[in-house]
């Protein structure tokens, strides 16, 4: 049972949790009608401390599909944080007034940090660079729902995965499936973490570490691209050096499997060119949409109306 839970990174929840996470997610995507009045008279706080699109737009037509309702910021300018109110007080004041809370916060740990004070479940929409364990879900789901199962697959990440707290995340819930091997490609400078490595050499996980995409194309079946993120990097020239690194355009394509598919985080800069968005592995957009599902499959679940 996952009422009353907080989701502040994937291990939180088994693996049976989270297929079963999944299976609802796949009935709430055929059956537009199932649970869309269950979660009525249930409140749901999204306090966004940094910018999100996807993110906070899913989740909040996630609870609005369920029959419940939204209420929150999404720019910390507008709330008591610019007035320098501690992210406990924050927190213990949402809590009070909402059933759950769905927070993003640049500081790595900080909603660890707000479970501590939070009198309803909270939820993690990424944390700095640390987790992303919605978009891990999102994830999941769409491997699951293109590719009929999650295992027994080689994935490629590639771009910033250093800062790619979507890729940190993904990696680790990764580890805990069967026979996956991981290819990480980007620059030295924005390699992966060493902490994230010794977990996955814990797991025993197959991985190499790679600089040029082309070299691992064909071996690939879920390219995982993610953007150099300029609102983590604290010298422009670095990112202007590194932001076009890896760019996937049709002629890269070409040497990739047929039933490869292709995820990105979003949003999007350079690193996917638009004249990919038309080949039918380039699954990101159906994955946006996933991530709708596998919100609502959660919150109806943490919420207890399941």
């Amino acid at each position: 049972m996952l009422k009353g839970r907080s989701f502040v990174e994937p291990e939180d929840f088994s693996l049976a949790e989270l297929d079963g996470l999944f299976t609802l997610a796949e009935k709430l995507e055929k059956d537009e009608k199932y649970l869309r009045e269950s979660c009525r008279g249930k409140l749901l706080a999204t306090l966004f401390f940094e910018p999100s699109t996807r993110t906070r737009l899913s989740f909040e037509a996630a609870m609005l599909r369920l029959g419940g309702s939204c209420l929150g910021f999404a720019d910390p300018g507008s709330s008591s944080a610019s007035k320098g109110e501690s992210l406990a007080d924050t927190i213990r004041m949402a809590s009070s007034y909402a059933d759950t809370i769905v927070m993003r916060n640049p500081k790595e740990g900080s909603a660890l940090l707000a479970t501590r004070y939070s009198s309803v479940p909270v939820i993690n929409a990424g944390d700095g660079g640390h987790h992303h364990p919605t978009q891990t879900l999102t994830d999941l789901l769409t491997i699951r729902r293109l590719l009929g199962k999650i295992g027994n697959f080689t994935v490629g990440f590639c771009g910033d995965l250093k800062f790619g707290r979507t890729v940190h995340s993904l990696a680790k819930a990764l580890a805990r499936y069967e026979k996956i091997k991981m290819i990480f490609i980007s620059p030295e400078e924005l390699v992966l973490p060493d902490y994230i490595k010794s977990i996955l050499q814990k797991q025993n996980i197959n991985f190499i570490e790679r600089e040029k995409l082309e070299d691992s194309m064909p071996d690939i079946d879920v390219l995982y691209m993610t953007r150099v993120q300029r609102e983590r990097f604290f010298n422009e020239e670095d990112y202007i050096r590194l932001k076009d690194t890896y760019v996937l355009n049709a002629e890269k394509m070409q040497a990739g499997k047929k039933n490869m598919i292709v995820l990105h985080p979003l949003p999007r800069v350079n690193e996917i060119s638009v004249e990919v968005d038309t080949d039918p592995r380039a699954a990101y957009f159906a994955q946006a949409r996933y991530g709708m599902f596998v919100r609502m499959a959660l919150l109806s679940s943490v919420l207890g109306v399941v």
